[in-house]
């Protein structure tokens, strides 16, 4: 099914919600007089798209818009977690002190216009449709970082974002450019026809002698500008000085959806569009074009270097920042096995850590809000000085970042070791659990802030907000369910990966 732009709009409901909703909110801003509406109804929103989006899941799977979207298993599953995550960042809003006087149409806009963006980077199959789709969001994204009035932090946050996602973006263009001038086409599936071409001896007319080189500089150019947006190293300069200098609410939405958003754009251009499926749960790459090997090194690079540079932060967005990069190269060991079961263990992994990691920044937040601190010292004490039932949340959400059971990120990381086991990547297993276990250092220093450090004698009480807290509640809860009782979220994973490229 390849449906013209009028045939696709039925099948496009949750992208046309979100549009109308970004256009809605900038005209309510100007005639709606309490502006607190405006992000109640920017939180309806992101809720109606996420349930639009859960029911295409029984549906018809084609291309979208004359080839440059695809609407299958994989794009319903990542704008699943898309909307569940703009969702969260519009409810972290509503009750983030340092939101409260800003613009609020112009932001909650803002906050729906980043999620449509995402939306068709999970979706988009063609290579002009992925880039734009990336630009779209990195410049709402620069805008977003530095939205707070007056911040010279967030300013300067913005600028570095700016500049270092400049860079990514031209280097990655220059990389799809020389794949255009190979294939001879932007769509994944003319490409993928001249890379089956490439490893029979270059059948297609377009593939010339020696073109694996220029081939490996293009995916490596790619590289440059997804691997920004996952922070993968050497590309995640920007990520601790964004994740500070940015709203709070806006740090935990480039964490855990501009990150997912990275990896689908990522995985639908490295998988279906340059390597070929053999129809028995793997996938080969094109020959001489060994892409695979040079991400196993950027795995075990991004895990080690995010993992010891959070050792001495005392920051915790700085912290969760480099903690992100880590993660970024957990993921990658899932995506380098080059297998189904590689994938799943990658989107299963994706799913809880947005769970624990949106539930982390959401207890920074109800911190943040009572004190004003963002640092460790802020948590001293937090467990004795009213704030039971947020640390214990935290201890939940750390534990489980960490890996430990029974919490889910033990279950994830399971899913990816067991992966790059099977695949006897033994140098890799041992560098992710030597990973992990250094993980634990600094996320048991939070830990011991909260329940083993003495307050100061004038510390003021904590007063957790029940706003804040309803969605640390249930994100708390959910880590320790998907611990325990985690076959669903992998059975849809399995059910999900499917590319439909015509």
């Amino acid at each position: 099914m390849n449906l013209s732009n009028i045939q696709s709009l039925p099948f496009s409901l949750p992208e046309a919600l979100l549009a109308v909703g970004v256009v809605g909110l900038f005209l309510l801003e100007l005639v709606v007089k309490r502006k607190a509406v405006l992000g109640e109804l920017a939180l309806v929103i992101t809720a109606a798209v996420t349930c639009l989006v859960a029911m295409q899941s029984g549906g018809q799977q084609g291309l979208l818009f004359s080839g440059m979207v695809a609407l299958d298993g994989f794009s319903i599953f990542f704008k699943l977690l898309l909307g569940l995550a703009g969702f969260g960042a519009v409810w972290m809003s509503l009750g983030s002190n340092e939101m409260r006087d800003e613009h609020p149409g112009e932001y909650y806009a803002l906050l729906l216009s980043v999620t449509l963006g995402m939306f068709y980077m999970a979706s988009a199959t063609n290579m002009l449709m992925a880039y734009l789709a990336l630009e779209f969001v990195s410049q709402v994204s620069y805008v977003l970082t530095g939205f707070i009035r007056g911040s010279r932090r967030g300013a300067e946050a913005a600028l570095k974002y700016l500049v270092y996602g400049g860079v990514a973006s031209g280097a990655m263009l220059y990389g799809m450019s020389l794949v255009y001038g190979l294939a001879g086409s932007l769509d994944y599936a003319a490409i993928s026809q001249v890379m089956a071409g490439l490893g029979s001896g270059g059948v297609d007319g377009a593939v010339v002698a020696g073109a694996q080189p220029v081939i490996y500089l293009a995916l490596v150019l790619v590289l440059a500008g997804v691997g920004y947006k996952i922070a993968m190293v050497p590309f995640h300069m920007w990520s601790p000085d964004v994740y500070e200098g940015a709203p709070l609410p806006v740090t935990a939405l480039l964490s855990v959806g501009s990150k997912a958003a990275g990896f689908a754009m990522m995985i639908r251009f490295f998988y279906p569009a340059v390597s070929a499926y053999d129809g028995d749960g793997n996938w080969l790459t094109a020959a001489g074009v060994d892409w695979q090997s040079l991400l196993v090194v950027a795995s075990m690079v991004t895990m080690t270097l995010g993992n010891v540079a959070a050792l001495r932060q005392d920051n915790i967005k700085r912290l969760l920042a480099y903690s992100s990069i880590a993660h970024a190269g957990y993921m990658l060991m899932g995506f380098v096995v080059m297998a189904d079961d590689g994938l799943q263990a990658m989107m299963f992994y994706m799913v809880v850590y947005y769970i624990m990691n949106l539930g982390a920044f959401t207890v920074l937040l109800m911190v943040l809000n009572q004190s004003g601190r963002e640092d460790i010292e802020g948590f001293k004490g937090l467990a004795w000085r009213g704030g039971a039932l947020p640390a214990a949340a935290m201890l939940i959400f750390m534990l489980s970042l960490a890996g430990l059971p029974p919490f889910a990120g033990f279950i994830g990381k399971f899913y990816l070791f067991a992966a790059i086991i099977r695949q006897e990547m033994w140098v890799l297993a041992v560098v992710g659990g030597l990973n992990s276990v250094v993980s634990l250092y600094y996320y048991a220093r939070i830990v011991r802030s909260m329940y083993l450090d003495q307050p100061a004698e004038d510390a003021p009480g904590f007063v957790a907000d029940r706003h804040n807290g309803v969605l640390v509640g249930v994100l708390a809860v959910a880590t320790l369910v998907f611990g325990v009782w985690w076959r669903p979220v992998v059975a849809l994973a399995d059910r999900s990966l499917s590319f439909f490229t015509g």
